[in-house]
């Protein structure tokens, strides 16, 4: 009951307050919506069953697509792909069975209580960003990423993406 009560506290402030950090004890950029702290740990994004199974994406809306393996972004009203390798792998077997709830939303922001984008995690400010999680070489430091994964390599200062088999890397 207890650890159900501190979950239940947790996703209420996720809604109610304009900033969270996750792993560490608090945001340290007045600029940003949600911050991660400095373990070896990536992002693992949604994991859907193919980009058209999709509905609502705005642009900005980032996925794990199973069918093609690979990591995407909603652009101009299209999807992209940032995972360049067309060997990626993922196993399902452990979500096939579940249900998704589609009503499951957790929004974080000044406007999470009215804001009416479809996603699971809607970052709601409109003056804020998301800062990933920043690791030195995550291809070398991330000891067993997932398929979906990503995060910021502080080294190359380049976004990294992981689709189940290889990383890709972007640089602006």
């Amino acid at each position: 009951m207890k650890k159900t009560f501190i979950l239940l506290f947790a996703t209420i402030s996720a809604c109610v307050y304009s900033q969270v950090a996750i792993g560490k004890s608090s945001v340290t950029n007045t600029s940003v919506s949600l911050e991660f702290g400095t373990e070896n740990r990536g992002l693992l994004l949604p994991w859907v069953t193919s980009e058209g199974g999709v509905t609502g994406a705005v642009d900005g809306t980032m996925i794990y697509d199973t069918a093609d393996k690979k990591v995407k972004y909603r652009k101009n009203g299209s999807w992209f792909d940032l995972s360049r390798d067309i060997t990626g792998t993922v196993d399902t077997t452990l979500q096939d069975p579940i249900v998704e709830q589609a009503s499951a939303k957790t929004g974080i922001g000044t406007n999470a209580s009215t804001d009416a984008t479809s996603g699971i995690l809607v970052l709601t400010d409109t003056d804020k960003a998301m800062v990933l999680p920043k690791v030195d070489s995550p291809h070398l430091n991330i000891i067993n990423p997932s398929a979906g994964m990503i995060a910021y390599d502080n080294v190359k200062h380049q976004l990294a993406v992981f689709n189940g088999t290889v990383w890709s890397f972007w640089k602006p």
